[in-house]
């Protein structure tokens, strides 16, 4: 399958100030978040990217932008938006801050059995299970790649540009991590995680990458393009790596 870079979007005021922004309209990146947008897009310059697709939240939508327009515009990849990639709905969490939830008796829930959790009911707020969004979170990279690989062929790269919760849940799901160690991972923001997905495994390339380094997948897609029948076997012993190949 297709190559599927996690990004998590760049920071905001709600971060800095230990909100819980959920679906709150109008959080956009702070001067911090939108210099970690644009360095996403020199870090995914040469990482041949045919699509973005994008929660439609506004932190998303300005590090989605950031992100292509690093990228030459005749090699600069489409961008959509995806519901599925919103934020978790937090119900009457919404807006609050940290320090204020963690005296809620849920609190030790979300922490040590998320599974259980669903998010108290509001009347301005939609809420879900962790597990729902989890799930809706994995129809939507699924669908993408295979729709991308579709289009693309087997070394298609593509971004999912989501919130930290969800791409946490992500990638608990690609490394068979029971929802209930999910927060055991750290997605910091602007961070690039990179999971590739088969028809037998989920292999973890890159996990919270928040480093200034170029992404360079061209060795791995070279390989996938090779041997696009491959069964997502791994590689006993481990293999001569994935970066780019040495002649």
């Amino acid at each position: 399958m297709a190559l599927c870079v996690l990004v998590r979007h760049g920071r905001t005021s709600a971060n800095t100030s230990g909100l819980l922004a959920g679906w709150t309209p109008g959080v956009g990146l702070d001067d911090t978040g939108a210099a970690q947008a644009r360095g996403l897009g020199d870090r995914l310059a040469g990482a041949g990217l045919v699509a973005v697709v994008t929660s439609p939240l506004q932190r998303c939508l300005e590090t989605a932008a950031g992100l292509t327009g690093g990228i030459p515009e005749g090699a600069r990849p489409r961008t959509e938006t995806d519901e599925r990639l919103g934020e978790a709905r937090y119900g009457a969490w919404t807006g609050r801050p940290l320090s204020e939830l963690a005296k809620d008796p849920l609190w030790r829930d979300v922490q040590d059995r998320p599974s259980r959790v669903t998010f108290p009911p509001h009347a301005d707020h939609e809420h879900e299970s962790i597990a729902q969004m989890q799930q809706r979170a994995l129809e939507a990279v699924h669908g993408w790649d295979a729709r991308l690989e579709a289009e693309h062929g087997p070394a298609a790269v593509w971004a999912a540009v989501s919130h930290g919760d969800v791409i946490k849940a992500v990638l608990a799901a690609s490394l068979a991590m029971p929802l209930d160690e999910f927060q055991r991972l750290v997605v910091d923001p602007a961070s690039v995680s990179v999971v590739h997905l088969t028809s037998t495994r989920s292999f973890v390339l890159r996990l919270n990458d928040t480093g200034s380094d170029p992404v360079d997948l061209g060795g791995l897609t070279a390989r996938l393009a090779a041997a696009p029948t491959d069964g997502g076997d791994a590689v006993v012993g481990g293999g001569a790596g994935t970066g780019p190949a040495r002649t």
